[in-house]
């Protein structure tokens, strides 16, 4: 992307923002050295769901704020070059400051609503983010995919931590790790379990989720990495790190990591051998590294949890400084395709540098913190079982991180491009050429002095593991067979390297083939079909039939009386038998009276009039069931009703409308609808009348009628006191109804005179 002419920020302005993460990163260090960890603040939120606005700053929430906020200034330093002159540098600066707080905010919840409040904000934000060039098709497309496949998962992890929260009587996260391991596996935990990974595993872009995020790098060089490489993306993974402790015991948690882990893991790799694009490539790459920390939060054991806090940190002081490189090289040649680049060293000799130490640790050469970090990895997958072929699958995925770190570092800046001729290129200013470079040389003095933040790490793990005690921690630079390790991965690394081109042809002739089985192809079918099924729905439900719309909301209430019926009810009781009144039995037989004689009226307005009969009936049981006011409310609604629908049926038969008064539909299964509405309803009656009568409701209103609301009517008391913005709400949907069909009636009152003046004979002219 190339800086767009215009009216930019000022210097001040641009130092003014790269303050906010550069002062939240110094109050964190020093947070960090004047108190022990953990940390914990608290507020009522909605104390009648037991919702807190709570914090916690532990060891994991410490290791994630520093990425946060250390990748974010240096971030914040990039856009100030990457989009020098660009006269939306403002919008971008403020979206990444409101993201920034975000991820603050999801990393030190310590309450699974508060979490996922922010946990929506980064979603909404990375939309725009992503789609900051919206003039461009492709970043409108990506953002929206982005937005659909987080959001979607978002909504998945709301419903999983509604059901957790329900399931463990807390929405605390602290007190879930204590709570939820003495729970039995019942189905709204696992059920939560299910929704909560499908949460887990849309942000962090694994498989079959994976897709969305080598499109998002549509987005600015700065968006891709902040969010994609060091910061968004790692929030899947950090929510099951949290809940590991929880659910670390059960065998459908660790075979899940481990399984949508490792294919992830294997695809991301395979697929960044068919980009030729930079940042695809590296998005690629950081799809892979998702994957396998998915697999480390799946292993068991303290050395599992020590490589998890490990490769967070080495990937975001390697990964982050080449996504400034692809932004740099694209900056400064017009291009990220590598086959157009080569021997940009000459130009760019800062840029080559920087990727050359973040290159060296991303494929875990020896001196940088990426060696570290695999050395790591590979004692935690070795713990476990299957040793031999946890060594090959490391031995494979290290191999083509070596490889990607070589296309990125090497090819780029050493390699001739062959035939193909390199474009005019040029070295970026100080904010371009600072940031990969202070990160990637972190990386190195990281691994050549990692007890600097072997405590963190350490702090980190035992977060991951609450219980345990503090973990002996001493990262150091060994020799022996972990060189033996780097030096065959090296050689294979090479080896893929060597044939990335031959690699490159044979799977983007196999993947054309397999295309139509891609996911994103499965996206972009589900997208079309969104559309076609909602016409089909819509032709179904909204027919403009009448009787259809009755039927169908019976037909579902009569649904949800079984359904409900069913689920709560452990056995039939008949209620105590009793005599009914005369009047109430004489009401009872009016209902039943007008009832049958609308079943074989065909004329409409014979079958009005029979139906009123249920009405009066209503009535006349209100009244001798103990409420007069009632019964005389149903007495005047009925007979208005009747009145007035019984005038617009005539004024229509007068009018030539007697065709439509004669309803000649299908009878039957109108009947067996009301059939079972009434059995229904009357099963519910027998039902409710056989439970013992609870009377705390009716005593509460009762005692409180008069001295708070000064009336000894308790419905009306009711209705405009203990109830009286419901009531408000509906007088309010009442008259805006009115409102709303206000200009139709006018309208149709103009139709009507134009129709008249129309039909009158025309008077003659005077002569």
């Amino acid at each position: 992307m190339q800086a767009v002419g215009g009216e930019g920020m000022s210097v001040a302005a641009r130092a003014a923002f790269v303050a906010l993460p550069a002062a939240a990163l110094a109050a964190l260090l020093v947070l960090l050295s004047a108190h022990e960890l953990p940390l914990r603040l608290s507020w009522p939120w909605v104390p009648a769901a037991g919702i807190e606005l709570a914090f916690l700053v532990d060891g994991l929430a410490a290791l994630m704020l520093l990425m946060i906020t250390g990748i974010g200034t240096a971030v914040f330093v990039y856009a100030g070059g990457y989009l020098a002159g660009h006269p939306q540098q403002a919008r971008l600066y403020a979206l990444l400051t409101v993201f920034m707080v975000a991820m603050i905010g999801c990393v030190t919840a310590d309450n699974l609503f508060t979490l996922f409040v922010f946990w929506e904000i980064t979603s909404l934000v990375s939309f725009l983010l992503v789609g900051f060039d919206h003039e461009q098709a492709a970043s409108r497309r990506s953002a929206q995919q982005a937005l659909l496949v987080t959001g979607t998962g978002g909504l998945a992890l709301l419903a999983g931590f509604i059901l957790l929260a329900q399931a463990a009587g807390t929405s605390s996260i602290s007190s879930l790790i204590d709570i939820v391991p003495q729970l039995p596996a019942s189905p709204a935990l696992v059920a939560a379990l299910l929704l909560i990974f499908a949460g887990a595993f849309t942000k962090s872009a694994q498989w079959p989720f994976h897709f969305w995020l080598p499109n998002a790098m549509a987005a600015p060089t700065p968006v891709s990495a902040y969010l994609h490489s060091a910061t968004m993306v790692k929030l899947g993974v950090y929510l099951l790190a949290r809940l590991d402790p929880a659910f670390g015991h059960w065998e459908l948690w660790e075979w899940t990591l481990k399984a949508v882990g490792s294919l992830t893991a294997a695809w991301g790799m395979v697929l960044a051998l068919r980009e030729r694009d930079l940042k695809r490539i590296l998005a690629w790459s950081t799809v892979a590294t998702l994957g396998t920390l998915v697999v480390l939060v799946g292993l068991r054991g303290e050395g599992a949890t020590i490589a998890v806090g490990a490769l967070l940190l080495a990937h975001a002081l390697y990964k982050a400084p080449l996504f400034f490189v692809a932004g740099n090289v694209d900056h400064g040649t017009g291009t990220r395709v590598i086959d157009r680049l080569g021997n940009l060293r000459h130009a760019m000799p800062w840029t080559a540098a920087a990727a050359l130490l973040a290159g060296a640790s991303m494929a875990g050469m020896p001196m940088s913190f990426g060696y570290i970090a695999k050395d790591a990895i590979l004692a935690a997958k070795e713990a476990g079982e299957a040793a031999l072929f946890a060594r090959a699958a490391h031995t494979v995925f290290g191999a083509i991180a070596v490889a990607v770190a070589a296309v990125a570092a090497i090819r780029v800046f050493w390699r001739h491009p062959g035939a193909n001729e390199t474009p005019p290129a040029h070295e970026g200013g100080p904010a371009l050429v600072l940031p990969p470079l202070v990160l990637a040389l972190l990386g190195i003095v990281l691994g050549v002095f990692p007890f600097v933040v072997q405590d963190l790490i350490a702090e980190a793990s035992v977060a991951m593991t609450p219980g345990a005690e503090a973990v002996a921690l001493a990262l150091a630079l060994e020799a022996g067979p972990a060189l033996v390790s780097v030096a065959v991965t090296l050689a294979v690394g090479l080896t893929v390297f060597a044939f990335w081109d031959p690699l490159h042809r044979a799977l983007e002739w196999l993947g054309a083939r397999l295309a139509p089985l891609a996911m994103a192809a499965h996206y972009e079918r589900a997208l079309r079909a969104i559309p076609r099924l909602a016409a089909l729905v819509t032709r179904a439900l909204q027919h403009g039939a009448l009787p259809g719309y009755v039927g169908l909301m019976v037909a579902v209430v009569v649904l949800a009386l079984v359904v409900v019926g069913v689920s709560i009810t452990a056995g039939w009781a008949w209620p105590a038998a009793s005599l009914p009144s005369l009047g109430l039995l004489a009401g009872a037989l009016l209902v039943a009276a007008g009832a049958l004689l609308a079943l074989p009226q065909r004329d409409r307005l014979v079958l009005l009039l029979a139906a009123g009969l249920t009405g009066y009936g209503s009535a006349l049981v209100f009244l001798f069931a103990g409420a007069p006011d009632v019964a005389l409310t149903q007495f005047v609604v009925e007979s208005v009703f009747v009145v007035v629908a019984a005038s617009v049926l005539m004024k229509l038969r007068l009018r030539g409308y007697g065709a439509g008064l004669v309803d000649d539909g299908p009878r039957a299964w109108r009947a067996l609808l009301a059939l079972a509405a009434g059995v229904g309803a009357a099963a519910w009656l027998l039902l409710s009348a056989a439970t013992p009568f609870d009377a705390a409701l009716s005593d509460f209103f009762g005692t409180r009628s008069v001295p708070e609301a000064h009336g000894r009517n308790v419905v009306n008391v009711i209705l405009v006191d203990f109830r009286a913005l419901d009531t408000l709400g509906e007088i309010s949907v009442v008259m805006l109804s009115l409102l709303a069909a206000w200009p139709l009636l006018q309208a149709l009152a103009r139709q009507r005179d134009w129709g008249a003046r129309r039909a009158a004979p025309a008077r003659e002219e005077p002569r």
